[in-house]
């Protein structure tokens, strides 16, 4: 991969949004997130989609390392982090846990993605930056 730019992690984005609506449109809403996350990583590999799952995200803190068991569901292409819920709402919680692991992993996106719901593009889907992201051309 060469160097990430904005026009790259919005056509990731669009990727990465289109292989959740294929696979709520094929399994529905109303299956537990364990079940999407493994169609999802079908999914991604069917679209050769690089991508890292469950990644144990490191914490150090004045050069040691903590034992904090954060887990990111998905680390696409090593810059954009992806978070599978299928809950009745999307609660700030875990929007502060989706931008936690764009700052810890240094990733300039993120997008948490709820499958417990009608429409994935309309309502089942909410795409973050953080200061990584100004910093691309």
């Amino acid at each position: 991969m060469s160097a990430i730019t904005k026009k790259y992690l919005d056509e990731l984005t669009y990727q990465i949004v289109g292989a959740s609506i294929e696979v709520h449109k094929h399994m529905g809403r109303g299956l537990l997130e364990s079940v999407y996350h493994q169609c999802m990583k079908e999914e991604l590999n069917h679209r050769k989609i690089n991508f890292h799952t469950e990644l144990c995200i490191p914490i150090r803190y004045k050069e040691k390392e903590l034992d904090i068991d954060f887990r990111c569901d998905l680390f696409v292409e090593n810059c954009l982090v992806v978070e599978l819920k299928a809950v009745n709402e999307l609660v700030p919680q875990f929007e502060a846990q989706l931008l936690t692991y764009m700052k810890l992993l240094k990733a300039p996106k993120g997008i948490l993605i709820n499958f417990n719901c009608s429409n994935i593009f309309k309502e089942g889907q909410k795409t973050f930056v953080n200061e990584y992201f100004k910093g691309l051309k």
